[in-house]
C-alpha cells in the first residue's frame, strides 16, 4: 500500500497517474512551526496532509490573526488549491502545529492531471467544495454566533476533554476571530460563574457541563 490509499478520492485513478503521482511526487517531513506558505508567495506544490496539523491564518491590517481553518491528515489546503487554479498568490499563512508529513505534488503535475485526468479533477474538487462550506461555517460563527457561545465551544475543543489547555488570550482571540479585550472579559464571566480558572497562558475547565451546556445553546 502506497499513501495513494490514505486518500480515499484517489482509489479510482487510472493506473497510470496513479504512477505517475507516486513517482513525480515527493514525501516530505517539516518540523512543529514550519511555516509552509504565506502572503505574496506563490504555491509550487499541493500538499497532501500524511500525519500532523497545520493551521491556516490570516493578519488584519490592524495586526489581529484570524484563523480560518485546519489542515488535518488526509486532507489538502482549499487556500492552496485556489491558488493554484487561479495562478494567484497566498493571502495567508499555513503554520505546521506539529510535526507534519506530506505528499508534495507539483505544480506542473498538478496542471496536466487536472487537465487530462477526470478522476483527479474529481478529487481536487471534491475536497475543494468540502472545505468552501467549512470556510462558510467559520464566516457564519464570525458574524452571527455569540462570542460566549463560541469560546465555551472552543475551550471544551482544544481541552480535549483533559479538563486544561495551554493557550493566552491573544490565542483563543484568534481562534475565534475577535479582539484579545473581548475574550478577557468573557473569561472574567467564566471564571466568575465558576466555569473556569485562569493562569498565564492556561485555562482550567472547573465546570465542563456549564460550558457544555451553553455550547449547545447555539
Amino acid at each position: 500500500m502506497d499513501w495513494i490509499d490514505r486518500f480515499a478520492g484517489l482509489s479510482s485513478l487510472e493506473p497510470r497517474v496513479r504512477e505517475r503521482l507516486v513517482a513525480q511526487s515527493q514525501i516530505v517531513h517539516l518540523p512543529l512551526g514550519t511555516v509552509l506558505f504565506g502572503p505574496g508567495k506563490s504555491p509550487e506544490n499541493l500538499l497532501l496532509l500524511l500525519e500532523g496539523t497545520v493551521r491556516v491564518q490570516q493578519t488584519t491590517e490592524g495586526g489581529r490573526e484570524i484563523v480560518l481553518y485546519r489542515v488535518h491528515a488526509g486532507e489538502s489546503c482549499v487556500l492552496t488549491t485556489a491558488c493554484l487554479l487561479a495562478y494567484e498568490d497566498y493571502s495567508a499563512e499555513g503554520i505546521a502545529e506539529t510535526e507534519v508529513e506530506a505528499v508534495a505534488i507539483p505544480r506542473r503535475v498538478f496542471d496536466d492531471l487536472v487537465a487530462n485526468s477526470q478522476s483527479f479533477r474529481t478529487f481536487v474538487f471534491s475536497a475543494y467544495s468540502r472545505r468552501i462550506t467549512d470556510l462558510f461555517h467559520v464566516i457564519e460563527e464570525i458574524a452571527f454566533q455569540k462570542v460566549d457561545i463560541r469560546l465555551a465551544q472552543k475551550l471544551l475543543e482544544l481541552s480535549k476533554g483533559t479538563g486544561r489547555l495551554k493557550a493566552t488570550h491573544a490565542q483563543l482571540a484568534a481562534e475565534l476571530g475577535t479582539a484579545r479585550e473581548v475574550i478577557s472579559r468573557q473569561l472574567q464571566e467564566f471564571q466568575r460563574r465558576g466555569w473556569v480558572e485562569t493562569a498565564r497562558g492556561e485555562v482550567t475547565l472547573v465546570n465542563p457541563a456549564a460550558l457544555r451546556n451553553l455550547s449547545e445553546a447555539a
